[in-house]
């Protein structure tokens, strides 16, 4: 049998779970035994004190005297016509024992007509004598044990008392779980959050791992970032030696190694850019709509096709925590490699209350789903899937795009423009 459909009811926090695994046995446990100390309290003791009360009600009905018998045994006694005895039994709906009460004396008294249980302190009995009724009344504690939600009531306090006890210590344990789950989290979105491992051992293990990982990774980045950004920076200077060389001459050899030579620029830039990833700029709180409004203002004054598509939930407003110049630069790289594979590009912003996303459409070919998963990829030029009439590139722009969604804990999603039938470009933010 599969109980998949039971993962939809279940808590997804390790605190709900948590404290769903406390609860669970404490709950049974309780039930248990309160179902067994219940049947034993409500049947057997009540079987055995009715039993008795019936043995002393026969020998009042049975004495020669029964007025004195019961007078000495307690138990008020008077005769009255059998037709003012009640014609059933009477009690409240939730009196379990008088249930039992009344089955016991319906077995043990002969000639019983009713059984009265008119509240917790009377009991009545209406018992046939010839023509005429007695009326037997007493104590109700003689035929029931007094108090018996006490046990019930005892095990639920006593198991409230633990629960919660146990669950504040619960909590202490997870707290440490929890901050690295935070860490873990603002690290994913570029953020470096104080962390410092505590809680169990396997706890602290995690956390002098998440620590240890956490350090080679960011001396990867930084590695990575010095090593392009010397090699750019290295091979600017003769670049533009030979730049300014070459425009002395006036033949077309040396405009074309001039072109050749901007390219090699262009390219230089782009590998810079490459090389500072996701370190440009700190968090910082950053309008997105503005945001994205002012990059297609400069894209067009840059001579680039591009127009500012439908903008919704712009009434949401608020800001969210975006390295500014890190988006940009990479809206600014879909941007332009809508315009290098199309005639036109749009641009379009949609914030909702828990997501943001930035989506450029071209007109161009578009890259085939089977290729999109690999067009992401850093120095990854696909030529039979992208037209490049306008210029060639190295394969940047979507992998710097993908590096930036990944830092702020997004993604970037490629697929086919529904309104301008090329590629479809998504960044996407959760808020």
């Amino acid at each position: 049998m599969s109980f998949r459909w039971l993962k939809r009811y279940m808590p997804r926090s390790l605190s709900g779970r948590a404290t769903l695994i406390l609860l669970l046995p404490v709950i049974s446990v309780t039930l248990v035994v309160s179902v067994v100390s219940a049947q034993r309290l409500f049947e057997g003791v009540t079987v055995q004190m009715t039993t008795a009360t019936a043995r002393e009600i026969l020998l009042i009905l049975n004495d020669e005297d029964p007025e004195a018998e019961a007078a000495a045994l307690e138990i008020a006694m008077r005769d009255l016509p059998r037709d003012d005895a009640p014609g059933a039994h009477q009690r409240r709906w939730y009196d379990v024992t008088g249930l039992l009460v009344i089955r016991n004396m319906e077995r043990q008294v002969p000639g019983l007509l009713a059984v009265d249980l008119p509240d917790d302190n009377w009991v009545r009995l209406y018992v046939a004598d010839g023509p005429e009724a007695v009326e037997l009344q007493f104590d109700r504690r003689r035929v029931s044990a007094s108090n018996p939600h006490q046990l019930i009531v005892n095990m639920v306090v006593t198991g409230a008392i633990m629960t919660i006890i146990a669950y504040l210590y619960l909590r202490n344990q997870l707290r440490p779980i929890t901050r690295l789950a935070r860490a873990a989290e603002a690290f994913g979105r570029g953020r470096i959050e104080e962390y410092r491992p505590s809680g169990a051992n396997e706890v602290r293990a995690a956390g002098n791992a998440f620590l240890d990982m956490r350090a080679r990774i960011e001396r990867h980045i930084e590695q990575r970032t010095l090593m392009l950004s010397g090699v750019s920076h290295d091979l600017r200077t003769p670049l533009t030696r030979l730049r300014l060389s070459l425009s002395m001459l006036d033949d077309a050899e040396a405009e074309a190694m001039l072109r050749d030579v901007r390219d090699m620029e262009r390219l230089l830039n782009e590998f810079l850019e490459f090389a500072r990833g996701t370190a440009e700029g700190e968090m910082g709180a950053v309008d997105p709509v503005a945001l994205v409004s002012d990059i297609v203002k400069e894209c067009q004054r840059a001579g680039m096709a591009v127009e500012l598509g439908a903008v919704e939930g712009e009434a949401l407003g608020g800001v969210l925590p975006l390295r500014e110049g890190a988006v940009r630069r990479a809206v600014e790289n879909l941007v332009g490699n809508a315009v290098r594979y199309g005639n036109r590009a749009e641009v379009s912003v949609a914030l909702t209350e828990r997501s943001l996303r930035i989506r450029v459409e071209d007109d161009g070919p578009g890259i085939p789903a089977a290729l999109r998963e690999e067009a992401v990829k850093p120095f990854t030029r696909l030529e039979p899937a992208r037209n490049q009439n306008k210029g060639s590139g190295v394969g940047l722009g979507l992998s710097i795009a993908m590096d930036v969604a990944r830092a702020h804990g997004g993604s970037l999603r490629l697929g086919e423009s529904a309104r301008l039938g090329g590629l479809q470009a998504d960044i996407v933010f959760a808020r």
